[in-house]
């Protein structure tokens, strides 16, 4: 076996080192590499803060040449724009402040009283007792009805001019909603003109197809 000569091995080591230096030199490296660092070495623009305001400068801003023989557009800052009315982010609030609340007696008082004298009607109308809640004569105003009487008497579609006849014969339009077996748009005058409150039983005669006759029991005797 053949061993390597170190000193020769050295010497080779040398002469590419020699040889790439002469190179470096010839192509200018060194030179290169020291602007490059020079350059490094001045301070970035990136982080400065930016000035705020108006700023006037008359440095010439470079532009294509094919926009070159156009005016220079202005940009203006303008004012918010108007987007309208802002919307609301809950829904309308009612003024409840005159409810008036039943305690449990006087609404079974009032209830049986409704019983007996439906009891004692003298026709052959089919009838209920309804009495009132709060969202009946308060707020929403609105009135379900027995679904099972609905069902059964009633007609399966919407009914706009149904009509409500009280004691007095005056008589009151209002909307029957048939798949929620209910009075909507007309009831809130009933209500109000009829004065009725929580704890009222009324009576509903069905004296035809879309016709209530409707007696008010109220919670105290007048």
């Amino acid at each position: 076996m053949v061993k390597a000569n170190p000193t020769s091995y050295e010497e080779m080591r040398q002469k590419r080192i020699e040889e790439n230096k002469k190179r470096m030199q010839e192509l200018n490296l060194p030179q290169l590499a020291q602007a490059v660092h020079n350059a490094s070495l001045k301070p970035s623009s990136q982080g400065k803060p930016r000035k705020v305001g108006k700023v006037t400068s008359n440095v010439v801003v470079r532009r294509s040449s094919r926009i070159s023989a156009k005016p220079a557009q202005e940009y203006k800052e303008v004012g918010q724009f108007n987007l309208g009315r802002p919307r609301r982010c809950c829904s309308t609030h009612r003024d409840l402040s005159n409810r008036v609340y039943a305690d449990p007696e006087a609404m079974v008082d009032a209830n049986e009283r409704a019983k007996v004298l439906k009891s004692k009607l003298q026709n052959c109308f089919t009838s209920f007792v309804k009495q009132m809640l709060q969202s009946h004569v308060t707020g929403g105003f609105w009135l379900g009805l027995p679904s099972p009487f609905c069902k059964k008497h009633l007609p399966d579609t919407d009914v706009p001019g149904f009509t409500l006849i009280d004691e007095d014969g005056d008589k009151w339009s209002t909307k029957y909603l048939a798949e929620k077996t209910s009075l909507s748009g007309g009831w809130r005058g009933f209500a109000i003109a009829h004065k009725l409150v929580h704890g009222d039983a009324l009576i509903f005669e069905l004296v035809k197809r879309t016709t209530f006759k409707v007696t008010v029991i109220p919670k105290f005797p007048y």
